[in-house]
Order: structure tokens, then sequence, then C-alpha cells
């Protein structure tokens, strides 16, 4: 529908959602399916430079309104989803986001420049994870610390080429504002934010943690309210555009996320809560739009 069409980084979207990492992004095939569902644009699955296992099991629990997850990252290796991207971008007929992560400041350099070479319409740098502590020095994710978030930007954003890099932000951080503007001054095109919230459950029968890693990353309509907020403030921080990721589960959710200051949303774990969630909630956003007089996504701010 041309009400919800819109453009990110020069990216052209039938519709603002956006299909989040890790959720339908291992293959290509999957990427072109959360198209073919309405998705106005796919994230593949956050690669390394070697494949990574993950952590053991269980490592994925569900209840009413959360998912916690601590899968590890596990990926098989950018060689090896080259060829799915590849094929994404050939048939989903949308914007593909190719996304990385890594251990060092070398290992993202390494692996935009592998991402570039089959021209994505941008490249996410995943330096937000709660399940993975890379090898810098304060021993926590990259977005966790304003130079270790600009560094490793800087050093991506150098060999991304002409590919537009975003950059996907940490709610476990005292101030996301502080992070947004490191990054953004040091070359990020976009931001995505947020990540899951770093999170744990407890079996008390069994006096153990429930997951494997012991903490994981919580997902789904509960940090919601927690997006809404990052996004808020990063957008009286930043210029750049901003992908909402996080808990959008309804139309009135992304409209809300666009109202927050957000370009673009990110739809994941709604995929766990709804059938087929992509194309109903456009058709939800689009309801709304026509009934308060909107004529493009572009219009939907706050009154301040």
């Amino acid at each position: 529908m041309r009400l919800l069409e819109t453009t990110l980084c020069g990216a052209r979207m039938p519709n603002p959602l956006v299909l989040a990492s890790g959720i339908w992004g291992l293959t290509g095939g999957n990427l072109v399916r959360a198209a073919k569902e309405g998705a106005g644009a796919v994230t593949s699955k956050s690669c390394s430079l070697q494949a990574r296992p993950g952590y053991g099991t269980p490592a994925l629990l569900e209840w009413d309104n959360a998912m916690l997850n601590s899968m590890g990252l596990s990926n098989p290796g950018v060689d090896a989803m080259l060829d799915e991207l590849r094929f994404a971008i050939r048939n989903a007929g949308v914007p593909l986001l190719a996304s990385a992560f890594g251990n060092s400041y070398d290992d993202f350099a390494r692996m935009c420049e592998r991402l570039a070479t089959v021209k994505p319409a941008l490249i996410e740098i995943d330096i937000s994870s709660p399940n993975h502590k890379p090898g810098v020095k304060t021993d926590k994710p990259f977005a966790c610390v304003p130079a270790d978030a600009a560094k490793v930007t800087e050093v991506s954003k150098n060999s991304c080429g002409r590919i537009p890099l975003c950059v996907k932000l940490s709610p476990n951080v005292s101030d996301i504002t502080e992070i947004a503007k490191a990054v953004e001054e040091a070359g990020a095109d976009a931001i995505c934010a947020i990540n899951s919230v770093k999170a744990m459950a407890i079996d008390v029968e069994a006096r153990r943690p429930v997951l494997a890693n012991k903490v994981g990353g919580l997902t789904g309509p509960a940090i919601f309210p927690i997006a809404l907020r990052a996004v808020y403030e990063i957008r009286r921080t930043v210029e750049v555009p901003i992908i909402g990721t996080g808990g959008v589960t309804t139309g009135k959710d992304a409209v809300a996320m666009m109202m927050a200051g957000a370009n673009a949303v990110g739809v994941g774990s709604a995929i766990a809560f709804r059938d087929k969630p992509f194309v109903r909630i456009a058709e939800e956003m689009g309801i709304f739009m026509r009934e308060n007089g909107y004529r493009k996504v572009s219009e939907l701010k706050l009154e301040e």
C-alpha cells in the first residue's frame, strides 16, 4: 500500500517494517519468505568470520509476553552466509540489511569488507548482543562504552565502501544517547535500537538458572516500552535514521515507534506471537493512518 512507502538510507521500502536480525535470517529462503509475507526490508542473522556453535541448551524460554534466549549468536560463518545473502538479494524484492559481529575491531573491518561484496542495501553491525563479550579491554559489548562504540563504527565504516552502515545499540547502558551520539560522530549512517534486554530466569525447585548460559536476552512485547523510550531519547540526540526495534507486535506499536522518532520499525519476536505479523501490522498501520488523516508515514510525529 503506497500509504506506507518510505526510504531508509536511500533504499526504497514498500512499508517501514524490517525483519529484525536473528529471526528467520539464517537462510536466503527464509529472508525471501519474510519479504513475501509483507516485510518492507529484511535483516540477515548476524554472522562472524568463523562459524560459531552458540551456547548449550536450554537456550530459549517462552512465557506470556516475552522470550528469553541465550542462543549465543550461532552462525555458519561469513563464507557460508554470502551465498544465502546473494539469493535473498536476487529474490526478496525488498532491501537487505546484512548483519555482522566480531571479537575485535579488525574482525568488524574484515566482516564489512566481505559483506560489501554482495552489495546489500545496508550493513548492520551488532555491537550490542548480551550473548556476546568481545575481546575489548572492558570485557563488555562494544555498545556499552562510548569510545569502543565509536572506534568499531569508524573501522567498520571505512570498510563498507559505498554501503551505508547501521549500528545496533544496547539498552543495557546508563545513557543510550551518549552511545548514539558517539557512533553518529564516528560515521554511522543509521542506528538500530534496541537489542535485547539482559535478563535471566531461575528454576526455584532445581535451584538453578533455567538457561544453560545462565543469562540471556529478553525480547517480545514486554520490552516494547523500553525500546520506545530509547528511540525517543536517541531521536532527540542524533540526526541519522533510526530503526526502532523491540517488542513491536501491533500496528499501533509500529505507529508509536515512528511517533517516538523511528524512520523504520524492526519486527522480530512478533513472529512467535502472531500469524503473519508483517501483513497484519502493515494493515493495522494503514487503517490507523487513514482513520486519522495521515497521508504518509513521515507525518507520524508527536505533538510537542
